[in-house]
């Protein structure tokens, strides 16, 4: 992929899916012990590692266990770029 160019998220799924393999291999984990400490179906710790398709819960019950869930705190966070000092402060009043 060309590094001026967004990611998609094809482009996400492979380097989460890579990014969760390495995590788990530098734990000395097999698949099956993740699958088990999860509580996640090792058909769906298998399928995810090798095409990047989990559901949410699963994704983030092997985050848990990975130590890594605090990675997805913020995701989707609004942020917001003040100007000045007083666009924060304007901001606050109308809370």
């Amino acid at each position: 992929m060309l590094s001026f160019l967004p990611k998609n998220p094809n482009d996400i799924m492979n380097e989460l899916k890579t990014k969760f393999k390495i995590r788990r291999k530098s734990l000395k984990l097999s698949q099956k012990e993740l699958s088990k400490k999860a509580d996640v179906s090792l058909g769906s710790l298998k399928r995810f590692e090798q095409i990047g398709l989990i559901s949410l819960e699963s994704l983030l019950k092997i985050s848990f266990v990975l130590g890594c869930l605090g990675d997805f705190d913020g995701v989707c966070e609004n942020k917001e770029k003040f100007e000045s000092m007083e666009d924060i402060i304007m901001k606050d009043k109308f809370k």
